[in-house]
């Protein structure tokens, strides 16, 4: 393009003057401290009080991933039937939380708690397996100890296998 057609569309530009558009208001973003003032002056509506004492919080959702949080700040309004936890969240894997979460399951969490403790022994085996062609035949190996399997049925008709060593 010629330098002078250039400069003279650079000159045609008008910013401001008469006949032009308004500036638009400026968009000021909100903190997230701005969000935390108008939900706690929300909460003082419901009349909630805070609740001591409170260490953890889990969450358990239905894709088996639990929402925790690591003393939080709990607070209550029984008579508008409104709970609000805040602190910092982490979510995590059922699997990650297993030995502490245990008393806090329901009934539809355990019935998935089983299902994913079935399917990990199959994945632990066939990932560890070693494969026919790998196994090397060797005579000078100590003999391995024998052992007996009993299975048991409990109240729940759930099969109980059980291992004794001779």
């Amino acid at each position: 393009m010629n330098q002078e057609k250039l400069a003279k569309l650079q000159a045609q530009v008008r910013i401001g003057g008469k006949g032009t558009a308004r500036r638009k208001k400026k968009v000021v973003h909100r903190t997230a401290t701005a969000d935390d003032k108008k939900l706690q002056s929300s909460l003082k509506k419901f009349a909630v009080n805070n609740i001591a004492g409170i260490e953890e919080v889990n969450m358990i959702k239905d894709d088996g991933t639990v929402i925790h949080f690591n003393n939080p700040k709990v607070q209550a309004s029984l008579s508008a039937n409104t709970f609000a936890i805040t602190g910092h969240a982490e979510t995590k894997q059922m699997t990650e939380m297993l030995p502490a979460i245990l008393s806090q399951l329901g009934a539809d969490s355990l019935s998935s708690l089983r299902k994913l403790a079935e399917q990990f022994p199959r994945q632990a085996l066939e990932s560890k397996a070693p494969k026919p062609e790998d196994i090397e035949e060797e005579d000078d190996d100590v003999p391995g100890m024998q052992c007996h399997m009993n299975k048991k049925k409990n109240d729940q008709n759930e099969n109980l296998e059980t291992a004794t060593l001779c």
